[in-house]
């Protein structure tokens, strides 16, 4: 997409994710957290995960935050730690144009970069814009829970949708640092 460049979040940018976030907290399913987070809740989230994950933003022309995208624990446990889950919004105004699967692209590719095995994206359902997005980028489906959120007065499920990143080894190496695989 011209124009837009995908960069490492900052601190900065805390207040611009918060504003993209909230709709989809407030006024939908897509997020099963009830109450939007703030600024200073998201440069904390950023924060937490230092150099072991990465967090795009996706700016415009102008140097507007237009998206972003990071990728977290699947599951605290150690046994987990090659698997990622994934996750990625877009600024209302800024659909469909390419944007989410830009930032998807590129955490994909410092992920497999980093050495992961596997990405997963958990999709409230029904959601065809994201179901799309994802299959058409790799993932596959691999499961649902079945009614296990309760939001804005009814019950949700979610689909599993798993991506492998790297071929499986008996000696599987750690996962390298954003900073080790990518500059951006």
């Amino acid at each position: 997409m011209a124009g837009v460049r995908i960069r490492r979040a900052t601190a900065d940018d805390a207040a611009a994710i918060a504003s993209i976030y909230a709709p989809y907290v407030r006024a939908s399913v897509v997020s099963f957290e009830m109450e939007a987070p703030d600024e200073a809740e998201m440069r904390s989230r950023i924060a937490a995960v230092g150099d072991q994950y990465p967090w795009l933003v996706a700016c415009d022309e102008e140097g507007g935050i237009i998206g972003y995208a990071y990728a977290a624990d699947f599951r605290t446990r150690p046994a987990y730690r090659f698997a990622v889950e994934t996750t990625v919004y877009v600024a209302d105004g800024a659909h469909r144009r390419g944007v989410g699967r830009m930032l998807y692209r590129t955490l994909l590719a410092i992920l497999e970069a980093q050495g992961f095995a596997h990405a997963i994206g958990g999709i409230t359902i029904p959601n065809e814009a994201s179901i799309r997005l994802h299959e058409s980028l790799g993932f596959v489906r691999v499961g649902t829970y079945e009614t296990v959120g309760f939001k804005l007065g009814d019950w949700h499920s979610v689909g599993l949708w798993q991506r492998a990143l790297a071929p499986m080894s008996a000696q599987p190496e750690e996962a390298k640092p954003v900073s080790a695989v990518w500059s951006g």
